[in-house]
């Protein structure tokens, strides 16, 4: 069983005041780069970007981390992610602060953590 973590990069960014609001594209690049060089026990990690933040990285694959473009609010394009994974029996873990949208994605048979414990994870 693949293990996928499911990252809501406006709610890890948007979690803490260090200016992100300014550049919310640079914002983006530092959370992909920390999270590729990041010691995670996940298969893969799904970094969803919407809106500015979009400018940051581009759509893809690098490693272990996939890149989405939200091609309009970032919740629906989680949802899709979390259902697909879910769908094919990965065992899921999104990261997000959004109570509804965990409750949603909890729904489809994920796990919710909040962006501060992925925060902890990726900065040890």
């Amino acid at each position: 069983m693949t293990s996928v973590l499911v990252v809501d990069a406006a709610n890890v960014v948007g979690s803490r005041p260090d200016g992100w609001w300014r550049d919310r594209a640079g914002a983006a690049r530092r959370l992909h780069e920390r999270l590729l060089v990041a010691d995670t026990p996940y298969d893969r990690i799904v970094l969803v970007l919407e809106g500015a933040a979009k400018g940051g990285v581009r759509a893809g694959r690098d490693q272990h981390v996939t890149t989405v473009h939200a091609p309009r609010d970032g919740d629906t394009t989680i949802i899709e992610q979390t259902r697909v994974a879910c769908e094919r029996g990965d065992r899921v873990v999104l990261i997000s602060a959004d109570h509804v949208l965990r409750g949603r994605c909890e729904g489809l048979g994920a796990r919710a953590m909040s962006p501060s414990w992925l925060l902890d994870q990726i900065e040890r």
